[in-house]
């Protein structure tokens, strides 16, 4: 038996066969444009000959497609980036020719700058080994641990491996996050003395502050006379 259906060329009629006369796994085909519909499981894959699109059924997809399942038919898609083997999309390669190396989906010839080949593979990697990230520190601005009510906290990491030793092509070692405490004031001692430290270091201190210092010492040089 036969039957009339609309081609894969548009405006054009061809006759197609029922299942019997098929390829295995094809459940629909045509003489004109091979298979039109496989089989649930399989993909079908268009091929052009000359002006005509022939379908055939595969159980995967081959070298330059992937395959996108749908509920209506598997179908096999064509890889869209230049010099790919085998792609997991339409846009981003997973293998690509022979001599390119692959980097983020894509093809080149040389690796980007700032990675290289990793571990004799055509995968582009900045190769860096790092360790776990190191507990956070204490809330802290401007190196004082008091006086504020909103600050930084920070951890670190080490670089165990770096390529070519270079570790500049590595990624931070540091970390910094904003952190809220319950703002109390600095008591005299260790804070004290750091906060006078960065405030002369700095060359920042108010009139205020210097006049406080002042008067600190006042006592001590004018009691040397009385005694």
């Amino acid at each position: 038996g036969a039957c009339r259906t609309p081609g894969l060329q548009e405006g054009k009629e061809i006759s197609t066969e029922l299942s019997q006369g098929c390829a295995r796994g094809c459940d629909l085909c045509s003489e004109f444009n091979g298979c039109l519909r496989c089989s649930p499981k399989l993909f079908i894959l268009l091929e052009r000959n000359d002006i005509r699109q022939i379908g055939i059924c595969l159980p995967s997809c081959p070298l330059g497609y992937f395959g996108l399942r749908n509920t209506d038919m598997n179908k096999c898609i064509k890889c869209k980036i230049e010099n790919c083997e085998s792609c997991f999309s339409r846009n981003f390669c997973t293998k690509c020719k022979e001599g390119l190396y692959l980097h983020k989906g894509r093809c080149y010839v040389t690796c980007p700058e700032g990675y290289s080949a990793a571990n004799g593979t055509m995968e582009c990697s900045t190769q860096c080994e790092m360790s776990e990230w190191g507990p956070w520190g204490p809330c802290s601005k401007k190196r004082k641990l008091c006086g504020f009510k909103k600050g930084n906290e920070d951890r670190t990491r080490r670089i165990l491996q770096a390529p070519s030793g270079d570790v500049s092509l590595c990624p931070a070692t540091t970390e910094v996050r904003r952190c809220t405490v319950q703002k109390s004031q600095c008591p005299e001692g260790e804070c004290g003395a750091l906060n006078r430290k960065d405030t002369k270091d700095a060359k920042s201190g108010t009139k205020k502050r210097k006049s406080k210092q002042r008067g600190a010492v006042a006592p001590t040089t004018s009691a040397s006379p009385a005694q």
